[in-house]
């Protein structure tokens, strides 16, 4: 088994949405494009992409929207140092399809007093839904580390949402763990690093907004 050395996950530069989100009543989400802003953060992700990589191969995985094919397009990367493989899993979570203003306001109201991990929207997902499906991508990922010639490095470019559910399955994080992080933001990047021990590690944390709420005790107890 070939595993990377590194896992790096992007979310994509700041779209229309972001900044307009009446946009959702006109435009579907999927097909929401960056602002100018937005290729600006692109490109100086895609500078420190290109410096972290160097000359090494890489294995992308791109949401099919696109806002995370333009962000793609700004990271200027080799095409031939790269793979990339549209990726269906890592969209981001369905909220529905043309979005009312107002209803979606009144939902996410809804969804932070319920939890963000368990509301699901009307027509849409829940953020358990997302952790399925991006657990099915995990498994689909690992099977690919079994070639002996996969590359060194594994890009993912992606949505807030599915960057903190990929740690939190890959990471073993429980719901309460989950619901106290905040997105990355447009343009940020998290890395898994293979340590010497064969284990990977976050390079930095995701922003938690509030100390974790667990029911109970998960993890070993009274052991080692």
């Amino acid at each position: 088994m070939a595993r990377p050395q590194r896992i790096v996950l992007v979310r994509h530069g700041e779209s229309t949405g972001n900044v307009d989100d009446s946009v959702y009543e006109r435009e579907p989400d999927h097909a929401l494009a960056l602002t100018e802003r937005g290729r600006r953060q692109a490109e100086e992700t895609g500078k420190r992409l290109r410096e972290l990589f160097g000359r090494e191969r890489v294995s992308v995985y791109v949401s099919p929207y696109r806002r995370t094919h333009e962000t793609l397009r700004a990271f200027h990367l080799d095409p031939e140092l790269i793979r990339v493989r549209e990726e269906p899993r890592l969209r981001e979570q369905d909220w529905g399809n043309w979005q009312d203003r107002e209803d979606v306001r009144l939902q996410k109201a809804y969804r932070d007093a319920y939890g963000h991990f368990f509301y699901r929207f009307a027509q849409g997902e829940s953020g358990a839904d997302v952790y399925d499906r991006v657990g099915g991508f995990l498994e689909s990922l690992f099977r690919s580390f079994e070639a002996p010639d996969h590359p060194p490095n594994v890009l993912i470019v992606t949505h807030g949402l599915a960057m903190r559910l990929f740690c939190m399955r890959w990471f073993h994080w429980t719901v309460a763990e989950f619901e106290s992080l905040s997105n990355p933001g447009n343009g940020e990047i998290r890395m898994l690093v293979l340590g010497e021990d064969g284990r990977y590690t976050l390079d930095r944390p995701f922003e938690r907004w509030r100390d974790p709420e667990p029911y109970g005790i998960t993890g070993w107890s009274g052991g080692r």
